[in-house]
């Protein structure tokens, strides 16, 4: 008997089930799986004749973003202002149309941020501001005040849980007592902001699918009838999968079955919440609307707690990639990941759908042959019907949507691959010297690499490859027309000396720290380099290791990568920002 080399996992070693088929070894774990009940002995799944397997998506819900609330509430370091403020332009920009702006009574921090929305014009008139509230009379009351003064129409969201653990686990109330606690914090919502004109009511039984469909149908008839719902201001009835219990189909029964027996439904705005505790809450989103949903809540690229809130960008692009108008612009998708990483402080899988650097990669030779094909058979038809390559039916293999829809070129498909079996570009930089490359500088490096190929016809050695790496990115032109002559940096400012022509400038920077400040310096002296991202690593090459500092610039139109190397990662960083500033400018005067 083979020990295994991994002494703390108990291998499968029970009975072969007597029912199994002879082709299915598989045999019993030690798993503890006789702890956990299934669904439908938690919770009644009440509905047996079901229409939404029938149904088919042919329009978008309205997609209302929570990550200013929800989201924000699961970052190990809440969103500052100026973050929540960068967050909340991106989603208007992108076409949102509601969106939950915050929880006023938690913190002091989203309190100010609806207060800034009242005092400003950084919400369009068109857009819907949700606030977020337990049914607590004195933070409804100071949610309310959050609110005075803002234009927009508001939608007060009120919440509570409602599923039998939550009852007597958390709050200690029964049924009946649970039900009076709901109606108390409604009625204080119609005091202190029904007669407010441009406020709607919108309530959430907390744990939806694990509720008795009885109950959460009384209370949610109950809601509509003391906010007196009418079509022409109709309530938010949200229904949220706050822990993901069961198959997706499961759920979209229970929203069926508050579709098909919800009182004054002309009146009521069918919403879902789902969470992703079983990978499942896309599926969970799409069956929902299938069952009679009107209305998703979720977060851009699926933060939340745990293991997140619906992503809204992948079912957006679901439809989207079905024919259907997603009615959200995700047509610079790698700016729109750029912020919700900064806002967030989370970097995105690489094989996140559809925003991952790696998701439009193939390194299979059999994907990178189909999908050349595919786009050669593209361009052809597109030729003989006389048509833009953009406008005609998509069909490349292993591509669900066209890479240019959402700002990606082709190129970074077709150089990628074609590089995938010619050494390893990322691995040998690393293995040989140390250098940990960006995932997109690994794709902007491609190129060059695949320039030397071709011209040369041979295989790239690992010196080879640092060479054409530090050619390409850490060489400044010789016509540098700004050089940093030195600086200096305390803990209360830092003083740029910079030289362009004869001339030399000082200039002393209070706010931001060194690379901020050599920013602001150069663009005082007309050369503005916007800095979008900033790695640093090391590198062993050479006799000495020195730290490297790579960095991604706009500068106009163009985006690019530059770096420098020295034994102080400082200096390193403030000589890459030179060498980007001077790529950029020479690049464009070029150009």
């Amino acid at each position: 008997m083979n020990s295994s080399p991994f002494a703390t996992l108990a291998t499968p070693a029970g009975p072969i089930p007597a029912d199994a088929p002879v082709w299915n070894r598989q045999r019993h774990s030690q798993m503890p799986s006789q702890r956990y009940r299934d669904v439908y002995s938690r919770v009644p799944v009440p509905l047996t004749a079901r229409h939404w397997p029938a149904n088919r998506l042919t329009q978008a819900p309205l997609w209302v973003p929570v990550d200013l609330r929800d989201g924000n509430q699961a970052l190990a370091e809440p969103m500052d202002p100026d973050r929540k403020r960068r967050f909340f332009e991106l989603m208007v920009a992108m076409g949102y149309k509601e969106i939950e702006v915050g929880y006023p009574s938690a913190s002091q921090t989203d309190y100010d941020f609806v207060r800034l929305i009242a005092e400003t014009d950084i919400a369009p008139e068109d857009v819907t501001v949700v606030v977020f509230t337990p049914a607590r009379r004195e933070l409804i009351q100071r949610t309310v005040e959050s609110i005075r003064g803002i234009r927009n129409p508001v939608v007060i969201h009120m919440y509570t849980a409602t599923a039998p653990t939550w009852r007597e686990v958390v709050l200690g109330e029964d049924r009946e007592g649970l039900k009076r606690l709901i109606l108390a914090g409604g009625s204080d919502v119609l005091e202190f902001a029904g007669h407010l004109p441009n406020v709607r009511f919108e309530f959430s039984p907390e744990v939806f699918n694990l509720t008795e469909p009885d109950y959460v149908l009384d209370i949610c008839d109950t809601m509509t009838e003391l906010w007196d719902a009418t079509p022409e201001r109709p309530v938010i009835l949200n229904l949220p999968a706050t822990v993901e219990i069961a198959t997706p189909n499961v759920y979209a029964d229970q929203i069926e079955y508050m579709h098909k027996n919800l009182g004054r439904r002309d009146a009521v705005i069918l919403s879902v919440h789902p969470h992703n505790d079983r990978g499942t809450g896309v599926a969970c989103a799409e069956l929902a609307v299938l069952a009679g949903a009107q209305r998703v809540e979720g977060c851009i690229f699926g933060n939340g707690e745990r293991t997140g809130n619906v992503d809204l960008a992948t079912l957006a692009l679901n439809l989207h990639a079905q024919g259907i108008d997603p009615m959200i612009d995700f047509s610079d998708i790698d700016e729109i990941r750029r912020t919700v990483e900064y806002c967030n402080r989370i970097e995105l899988h690489p094989r996140h759908p559809y925003v991952g650097d790696l998701v439009h990669t193939a390194f299979s030779g059999t994907h990178q042959d189909a999908i050349k094909k595919g786009f050669a058979e593209h361009r052809g038809r597109a030729t003989a019907e006389g048509r833009p390559e953009r406008e005609i039916e998509w069909r490349v293999p292993y591509l669900p949507i066209d890479p240019a829809d959402i700002g990606r070129s082709y190129d970074a498909v077709i150089r990628v691959n074609s590089q995938s079996g010619k050494g390893g570009i990322a691995y040998l930089l690393e293995t040989e010297y140390g250098i940990e490359l960006p995932r997109r500088l690994q794709i902007d490096f491609a190129r060059y690499v695949q320039k030397h190929t071709d011209e040369k016809g041979s295989e790239v050695t690992a010196a080879q490859l640092w060479d054409i790496f530090r050619i390409a990115y850490l060489t400044t032109p010789s016509e540098a027309p700004v050089e940093l002559v030195g600086f200096d940096t305390t803990s209360r400012n830092t003083t740029i000396t910079l030289r362009a022509g004869a001339a030399e400038n000082t200039t002393r920077h209070d706010a931001g720290g060194p690379v901020e400040a050599l920013t602001a310096a150069l663009a005082h002296l007309g050369f503005t380099t916007d800095i979008l991202c900033l790695h640093q690593t090391s590198t062993s090459a050479g006799s000495d290791g020195e730290a490297l500092t790579l960095i991604e610039y706009r500068h106009g139109p163009r985006t690019g990568w530059a770096g420098a190397k020295h034994r102080s990662v400082l200096t390193a960083s403030l000589l890459a920002v030179i060498n980007a500033t001077v790529i950029g400018a020479v690049s464009g005067s070029a150009g």
